[in-house]
């Protein structure tokens, strides 16, 4: 079973950049399709973005596309989430979570991904 930590959370102003990483252990991430979703508070879990096992297929909500950029580095075990031109819409507590490698990732659903991190807390102030 693989194990998710997220990290690089933080407050910026509206306008700036973040770079989220997801550290995954106990299992090879190559083995996994990776997605970021996000939840405000009083909101649904929502996607963001996901990421082929291989790095070759991404997703992104609309939302986010053309600000954000996921990517995977998986000989470091490790995805990432690349924010720029940030909202205050985007506060939010930002989840990684990973998928067996048959799974398509394209089906956007939280359901479909079992291995969930911790999350770690983005806000972007006006």
């Amino acid at each position: 079973q693989v194990q998710l930590v997220e990290s690089g959370g933080g407050v910026v102003q509206a306008g700036g950049s973040l770079r989220l990483s997801c550290a995954a252990s106990g299992r090879t991430l190559s083995n996994y399709g990776m997605g970021w979703f996000r939840q405000a508070p009083g909101n649904e879990r929502d996607f963001v973005a996901a990421i082929s096992s291989n790095g070759r297929l991404t997703y992104y909500a609309d939302s986010v596309k053309g600000r954000f950029t996921i990517s995977r580095d998986n000989a470091k075990n490790t995805v990432y989430l690349q924010m720029n031109s940030l909202k205050p819409a985007d506060t939010a507590v930002y989840y990684c979570a990973a998928k067996g490698i048959y799974q398509s990732v394209s089906d956007t659903s939280k359901m479909t991904y079992p291995y969930w991190g911790q999350g770690t807390q983005v806000t972007v102030s006006s």
